[in-house]
């Protein structure tokens, strides 16, 4: 059993449940992390990739350089964590995914209410109109261009850029407003997004880190299940099953 007397009490009386995820959970279904060993920053300075002032210099190397992160991406499925976390919308009325990631892994696997606070690489727009241009495939290395002439860039926060306003209200809402929080495979270190499960201790709820290993802000969650996401949240999920119901 891998569930807590005390999160087995909480988990059967709430209704509202949110997973905050980081990069820890896209890298099991092999889209390379940010950091620790093999982590794609490993093999460039950020700078010089990811902000835009570095898109205004040279375009074409950081288009070059997303258009092989779409492969990634594209070419992953969303893993048994991702899947997990769908299914619980079938248990619970409310089940709310904030997550760090780019991917769409959430969306693809079935969630219905993801906030994304760094943005989503299947979505661009003109860095001059803001044109959308989402969800097309773009297959030359060369940055598109606008028809109004603008480049066109991902839709990612970049370094110095602020978080899109709306996803992050949204984010905290429901962590505030949630009965468990799940912060799953994020290191806890990046601000402001790193701010949304203290939001659920404040208000008193319970929150849950799964992770290989402790991080910053182990000490402040009531509890830490280490293993991989992939493992921990389909164990939690089968023992739900034995004292919950399917909604109707």
């Amino acid at each position: 059993m891998i569930l807590s007397d005390s999160l087995k009490n909480e988990l059967q009386h709430a209704g509202k449940i949110v997973f905050f995820t980081g990069a820890g959970i896209s890298a099991e279904s092999g889209v390379s992390t940010f950091r620790g060993e093999g982590g794609i920053w490993n093999k460039f300075k950020p700078e010089e990739l990811a902000s835009f002032q570095a898109f205004m210099k040279n375009a074409d190397m950081v288009w070059e350089w997303y258009q092989y992160r779409r492969k990634i991406v594209h070419d992953v499925v969303p893993n048994a964590a991702h899947l997990a976390i769908t299914e619980f919308q079938k248990y619970y009325p409310s089940v709310v995914v904030v997550t760090q990631n780019i991917d769409n892994l959430h969306t693809r696997a079935g969630n219905k209410e993801v906030y994304e606070l760094h943005g989503n690489i299947e979505r661009n727009y003109c860095s001059a109109c803001k044109k959308r241009y989402d969800f097309l495939e773009f297959k030359d290395n060369k940055v598109p261009r606008c028809e109004c002439g603008g480049l066109i860039r991902p839709d990612v926060v970049w370094f110095g850029e602020s978080l899109p306003p709306d996803e992050l209200a949204a984010g905290e809402f429901a962590a505030e407003h949630c009965d468990v929080l799940f912060s799953v495979g994020t290191s806890s270190i990046v601000y402001p997004a790193a701010y949304i499960p203290l939001q659920t201790k404040k208000a008193g709820k319970y929150v849950v880190e799964v992770n290989l290993t402790e991080t910053e802000q182990t000490r402040y969650f009531d509890e830490l299940i280490k293993g991989k996401a992939g493992e921990v949240l389909p164990a939690i999920l089968e023992e739900i099953k034995m004292f919950r119901k399917p909604l109707p």
